[in-house]
């Protein structure tokens, strides 16, 4: 166990030393009020204590992120525990304090919004489309998903468990962020560190051999390797555990009920690392709970690759039947909880495109009303084909609000290497994923090095622009101030 022993200390180790260099160079001097208490509307500018926001953030980024992808990530072998490890403290937990605190200091500014001011006026139509479009994704898979689920364990139609589901997602996003989602997700962010840390305390207690990752190790073994290559496709598939788009959308939501700056690095860069955590456990228990990393490929591909059938055989034989309940409740109640607050950040996107106080309840029905029948068009709709591509487009995010938050470390003066090549690689790994067999299907050695390329290219064109001080993205946002 010491390569995952040394990861889960790192990690753990993070939040008090890189944590603390990320918060000193994002410090903002300004003292004005946080927005939830200047712009308090008692809908979605409502303070709430720091432990509350800090579990609110968690599930809001995690739901079955962790869970899921780091089972799927474990078949690549070892090599999985330094991506969760690496991409968790130096892009995910950089990504998600980043855009919560660049969101504090503009009013609790929607994560488009953030985009456009730093990247551009068209760069943020283009973000504003493409994240509204994710948002109403997120929450109509998520619809279906747990649906299918209740009816199996119920016996109960599986349409009225959806319309049950699009009731609950209707009065979450509607009602004040207080009264459903403040009082639910605490509750679901504990249960889901309490399993992760049930399964920690089964890892240590067990007989597992967890491999180690050296030098033999340090290669892709999943059993199909031409299929899914290390790079780009073990970036794609353990997102949420290392950096994911999603959870750039999701920190406005909670910068927005911040009682103090200070909050910012327990909030943000603490709840991805804890994400981190749960990832790297669940990861390791994926390669030793059936023997080895083959068997665990093997145990997969007999189930279709459904990480949900792998979490239930796990914590039903570890944990027993509180385990088998709480494996329930993560697989139902983790992606409607994702499903909610994507449909709420769906919401504040469109309201803050358009100007349009939230305090009046007819004017946020005005809003979620078609946002919801667009949802239920798609889910009439075979989507398997655009689902394949959402963790494509997922990450297509997280190389944006990099690249937004470089942006805004250079206009603001402050050191922006931390996030300029961090940036550069995902935009690498999201070019790759797209021209190699998971897309354009362009032979891998040359998709490679035509992302190289991509990768290359941007990063000079970025550089070129925002080191020129007379560029006019100066020149507008000095106006703004």
């Amino acid at each position: 166990m010491v390569t995952f022993i040394i990861c889960l200390v790192i990690l753990i180790a993070s939040y008090f030393t890189y944590g603390y260099f990320v918060s000193k160079i994002f410090r903002n001097n300004n003292n004005e009020e946080v927005p939830s208490k200047r712009l308090f509307d008692g809908v979605d500018y409502i303070p709430m204590p720091a432990w509350k926001t800090f579990l609110i953030q968690l599930l809001n980024i995690a739901g079955l992120g962790p869970i899921f992808g780091a089972i799927l990530g474990a078949a690549y072998g070892p090599v999985a525990f330094l991506w969760i490890t690496l991409g968790g403290i130096f892009m995910g937990a950089v990504q998600d304090y980043a855009s919560g605190m660049i969101s504090l200091y503009n009013n609790g500014m929607s994560f488009p919004e953030i985009v456009g001011k730093y990247l551009g006026l068209t760069t943020k139509q283009i973000m504003r489309g493409f994240t509204l479009f994710l948002m109403i994704l997120v929450g109509t898979v998520f619809m279906a998903g747990p649906a299918g689920i209740l009816q199996n364990l119920t016996g109960i139609n599986g349409t009225i468990w959806l319309w049950i589901i699009i009731a609950y997602y209707l009065l979450a996003t509607l009602l004040p962020i207080d009264k459903i989602i403040g009082k639910i997700y605490p509750v679901f962010g504990f249960a889901l560190l309490f399993m992760a840390f049930s399964i920690l305390g089964v890892i240590f207690s067990g007989n597992y051999s967890i491999p180690e990752l050296t030098f033999s190790n340090l290669k892709n073994m999943n059993s199909d390797t031409i299929s899914y290559p290390l790079f780009p496709t073990l970036f794609v598939t353990i997102a949420c555990g290392a950096i994911s788009g999603f959870h750039a959308t999701q920190s406005p939501m909670m910068a927005r009920c911040l009682t103090s700056r200070k909050q910012g690095r327990p909030v943000f860069f603490g709840a991805m690392i804890s994400e981190s955590i749960i990832a790297l456990i669940w990861a390791a228990i994926g390669m030793s709970f059936f023997g080895n990393v083959k068997e665990l490929n093997d145990v997969l591909a007999a189930n279709n690759w459904n990480a949900a059938n792998i979490v239930d055989t796990i914590t039903s034989s570890t944990l027993g039947k509180f385990g088998s309940i709480l494996a329930i409740i993560g697989v139902v109640a983790a992606p409607i909880t994702s499903g909610d607050t994507a449909f709420r950040t769906a919401r504040l996107i469109i309201a803050d495109f358009l100007h349009i106080d939230q305090r009046k309840l007819i004017k946020r029905i005005y809003i979620s009303l078609p946002v919801f029948i667009v949802a239920l068009i798609i889910n009439s709709v075979d989507f398997d084909v655009i689902w394949r591509y959402f963790g494509w487009a997922n990450q297509v995010l997280a190389a944006m609000a990099l690249w937004a938050i470089a942006a805004y470390l250079i206009i603001n003066r402050k050191p922006y290497l931390f996030v300029f090549f961090p940036a550069i690689f995902m935009t690498f790994i999201v070019s790759a994923y797209i021209s190699g067999n998971n897309g354009i299907g362009l032979n891998y050695n040359i998709s490679i090095i035509i992302s190289i390329l991509i990768s290359i290219v941007i990063a000079a064109i970025f550089y070129k622009r925002y080191k020129n001080t007379d560029s006019p993205i100066y020149r507008r946002i000095g106006k703004e101030r």
